[in-house]
């Protein structure tokens, strides 16, 4: 495809989630975990400081927007929020309102996320999403948060649903081949939460949906079955629940090929990134399409990047993702929106080594480097065309 060009209106942006980047987020599980107090695989390092974008966003959100991006995905920490049970912190309230305001003076429109895989210590200890009560405590949450969303227009309840449901076992860490299931009744209570909040996003004025990691499953000729069983538990179930929600979001990196017997190991000689995944852009094509399908809702490109310290590379990749992204358009997909993984190079989930950012920063000083990507994408976002 030679020069796309992207409708008026299509929103240009890049990701972040807090944990990974804000900083000593002391209350929080995900931080407990990695210092041994709660139950789950060990970590090559801990969070933290992080980038310390909990002091520094204004710089990375103006970072953004003189590149060009028009747009900016960020959660907010329901542990700072709500550090103890029934306990919320103003000052937190108020923090995160000044980040909507921030993004909106710079010309960019502010997409929050109220779940980014971290939970109140707790929450954590009274078991999470594995008892029923995670519903109403996740609604009570939301309900909380909702002064930090007037005029916010696009709200994610719940980010990776898919994920969720498999870190529910704290003796999972994060796979990269061959997603595991899940825990079933978590998924049917992530579901519930979701339904929840959507009612109470929507009543503060917002557009209310979800965002999945979409797998690319690709059958080998014969397994086509295989695929579909494969796909129903991990993916397809909470694309299904986006029916009747303002969007749904795709978060796509990399394929999984089935066969006959299962996922298959990536072909040897295949290019790999630095978190080991097979390079193959055209997965966020795979998943638009799927979640299109099966919700029937505009769908946003909420994360997609490459974990590479090669930034030739990264661009690259991108190029290739927004080809994919470009034929959905042209087939007649309702896509409005593209969120880059990650603004920064962040924390993920173990170690900083997987760089996914289109911002370098030092881990002394927290000076911000910008990459030739950022105003690669910019680019993109300013003149709507894929050059």
């Amino acid at each position: 495809m030679t020069n796309p060009a992207f409708p008026d209106g299509f929103l240009w942006g890049a990701a972040t989630a807090a944990h990974q980047v804000e900083g000593n987020n002391v209350n929080s599980d995900w931080w407990q975990r990695e210092h041994g107090h709660l139950p789950g695989p060990p970590v090559a390092e801990p969070s933290g400081d992080a980038a310390d974008s909990f002091h520094r966003y204004p710089e990375d959100m103006a970072l953004l927007a003189d590149a060009g991006l028009n747009a900016y995905r960020f959660s907010i920490e329901w542990a700072r929020i709500e550090p103890e049970r029934g306990f919320v912190s103003r000052a937190m309230l108020d923090h995160y309102r000044r980040m909507v305001d921030t993004a909106r003076s710079l010309g960019l429109e502010p997409s929050v996320t109220l779940h980014h895989f971290t939970n109140p210590i707790w929450f954590a200890r009274e078991g999470g999403w594995l008892t029923d009560a995670s519903v109403d405590h996740f609604a009570r949450f939301v309900e909380a948060a909702l002064p930090i969303l007037d005029d916010v227009a696009h709200v994610c309840t719940i980010n990776e649903p898919n994920m969720v449901s498999v870190l529910a076992d704290p003796a999972v860490g994060f796979p990269s081949i061959g997603l595991p299931p899940g825990v079933p009744a978590v998924t049917d209570r992530l579901i519930a939460a979701h339904r929840r909040a959507v009612e109470l996003v929507r009543g503060a004025g917002a557009k209310a949906g979800w965002t999945i990691a979409t797998q690319a499953y690709q059958p080998e000729p014969g397994a086509e079955q295989v695929a579909a069983d494969y796909g129903r538990s991990r993916e397809d179930v909470f694309l299904d629940a986006a029916e009747g929600d303002d969007w749904v979001g795709v978060q796509a990196y990399t394929r999984t090929k089935v066969g006959p017997e299962g996922p298959l190991p990536i072909p040897e000689g295949a290019e790999r990134t630095l978190t080991g995944w097979e390079y193959y852009p055209p997965a966020v094509g795979d998943g638009i399409r799927n979640a299109w399908a099966r919700s029937g809702v505009p769908v946003y490109v909420t994360e997609n990047g490459i974990a590479t310290a090669d930034d030739a590379r990264r661009i690259d990749y991108t190029r290739g993702a927004l080809e994919a992204v470009a034929g959905c358009l042209a087939e007649g997909v309702d896509v409005r929106g593209y969120l880059h993984w990650s603004a920064l190079d962040n924390y993920e989930w173990g170690s900083f080594s997987p760089t996914f950012g289109l911002i370098a920063w030092d881990r002394e000083t927290f000076e911000r480097r910008p990459k030739p990507s950022l105003a690669w994408l910019g680019e993109v976002a300013r003149t709507g065309r894929l050059g």
